[in-house]
């Protein structure tokens, strides 16, 4: 088995393909009843770039849709301000129609209200994107070393997972590890194509990636890989986990690495957490945590951003899936879609630190 080479340097550590969005957020009041709300800027695939650079201290970059309206300089200030050197490609706004950065709205929920999620993504800029919007040989000019896109971009256009492909392909060729978020989202999905559109475009992209992220159910209504028959004893017993994997690995035996996170929801506030990965063959399990939840959302992003960066910086694989896990777990206790960690709080709970109060 070919196991995952990193190149040790280059200009940009990591560079995310994907749409940023506006997240709009009332805290613990449903949108039938607000009066007020937090607007946080976020994306699957920038999640990831903005976690890397702020807290991690990695160089990273997003390629993605601005456009130019207020909307597109509140979310081009939150980008700077997260330390990610952005590569845009701008459309121009006709006052009215867009197009338009997409809004997604979080009703947070809270104890046994679950939390919703809905979205506005009409005309939005980032499904616009095509190939060729990119100039790859630019960006990748002075060396990357990790290329990353997601399943939520995938769904947003006929264009978009050809662009997906473009820009791994062209980061392949410059010497970058290609990971891949599957990020599964149904209601995307069922407007852009429904399942057999999904699971072909992404069993597509899925040719080009070395470092998989997705749970028991993006992988099978993703990639169409069937679930065992024997249920799991609780959402954190990572043996399906671990049957699925060798489905994967059967069906795309170039992939060196599969992670996820492993949640089990007592509440919408009250979450058991752990991960699990499989890394060139090996597979390593992270501890079990109880989680007080702010704000689920993101939670994953701040998983990978935590793995990412234990791979890129040379820790071992168990250690990695730790500061993925840690990250990830500490990322639910903040308001909104990226972190407000330290690295100094990331390494000191993935080491067992205690939530005792530091003085």
């Amino acid at each position: 088995m070919n196991s995952l080479t990193i190149r040790p340097s280059g200009e940009l550590d990591f560079v995310s393909l994907g749409a940023v969005i506006h997240r709009l957020d009332p805290g613990i009041v449903p949108f039938r009843k607000a009066h007020e709300c937090h607007i946080h800027v976020s994306g699957g695939e920038f999640n990831v770039a903005a976690n890397l650079a702020d807290c991690f201290g990695l160089k990273s970059g997003i390629a993605t849709a601005m456009v130019d309206y207020p909307i597109g300089e509140l979310v081009s200030e939150r980008v700077r301000a997260m330390g990610v050197k952005p590569f845009y490609k701008v459309f121009q706004h006709n006052g009215v129609t867009g197009p338009n950065i997409a809004t997604v709205y979080s009703d947070r929920g809270h104890g046994v209200r679950a939390p919703v999620v809905f979205y506005n993504r009409a005309n939005e800029a980032g499904a616009l994107l095509k190939p060729g919007d990119f100039d790859w040989s630019a960006i990748f000019a002075g060396g990357v070393r990790w290329f990353h896109s997601g399943g939520i971009f995938a769904a947003l256009s006929k264009t978009t997972p050809e662009l997906i492909i473009e820009g791994m392909q062209a980061a392949k060729a410059a010497g970058a590890v290609i990971s891949f978020d599957l990020n599964f989202r149904e209601k995307l999905w069922k407007v852009f194509g429904g399942h057999e559109h999904a699971q072909e475009v992404i069993n597509r992209i899925v040719e080009n990636v070395d470092v998989l992220v997705g749970n028991e159910e993006d992988l099978q209504k993703g990639l169409g890989i069937p679930g065992p028959e024997v249920a799991a004893t609780s959402k954190l017993d990572p043996s399906s986990f671990f049957f699925m994997i060798d489905r994967v690995v059967e069906k795309h035996p170039h992939i060196k690495v599969v992670a996820t996170t492993l949640r089990e929801v007592h509440s919408t506030s009250r979450h058991n957490w752990s991960a699990v990965t499989w890394i060139n063959g090996e597979t390593y399990i992270a501890p079990t945590t109880e989680l007080d939840v702010i704000d689920r959302v993101g939670g994953g992003d701040g998983f990978a951003a935590g793995f990412f960066y234990g791979l890129l910086t040379g820790h071992s694989p168990e250690e990695s899936t730790k500061l993925g896990w840690a990250h990830g777990a500490l990322l639910t206790t903040f308001p909104g879609d990226t972190t407000m960690a330290s690295l100094a709080q990331v390494v000191s709970f993935a080491r067992g630190g205690s939530a005792r109060i530091q003085r």
